[in-house]
């Protein structure tokens, strides 16, 4: 212990120096000023994870926190498909869990937007349609817009809720 001591009085302490703080994205900024001049700060999203492997609900949570600051932009995460705007899908298709989304897509009111997010929503990916899935999320509900990425960054699923509303306004 103490020629470790000795060392570090010797010749100080070895670390890194203070990384310089940097001033916040520009692009995350600017949309989210974008989407919340579209919402006006009422969007709500249902997230329906229907057989991924928990890749894109990382990228999904990571929206959440302080960086990408969603809450902020007055659009959050909802437990009920009744309060929803948007469903965001997550996965492809699993066979158990087609009725969940075939009724959570039921639930929700009029004008509603299906956002497919990831490979695996966009067309099954790895694991395609087989005899445990029934394939990409066009196949058993219709899809508004397909954010694609194994998993996508949550930069792409920022353009996305902002893309879904310039495709088709209520």
């Amino acid at each position: 212990m103490f020629d470790i001591l000795n060392r570090i009085r010797r010749n100080g302490i070895l670390s890194e120096p203070l990384p310089k703080l940097e001033p916040p994205d520009a692009v995350v900024e600017k949309l989210q000023r974008q989407l919340q001049g579209v919402f006006g700060r009422a969007l709500r999203i249902r997230h329906v994870d229907a057989g991924s492997c928990n890749g894109c609900e990382l990228e999904i949570h990571a929206l959440s926190n302080p960086y990408y600051n969603l809450e902020g932009s007055g659009m959050a995460f909802v437990a009920s498909p009744r309060h929803a705007d948007v469903l965001l899908v997550t996965g492809p298709v699993s066979v158990n869990m087609e009725d969940a989304l075939k009724r959570t897509y039921a639930a929700m009111p009029e004008p509603k937007w299906v956002m497919a997010v990831g490979d695996c929503g966009a067309c099954g990916g790895v694991f395609g349609e087989s005899y445990a899935t029934r394939g990409p999320i066009s196949a058993v509900i219709p899809v508004d817009i397909v954010v694609s990425g194994c998993p996508p960054t949550p930069l792409a699923l920022l353009r996305g809720l902002l893309q879904i509303t310039r495709q088709r306004r209520p």
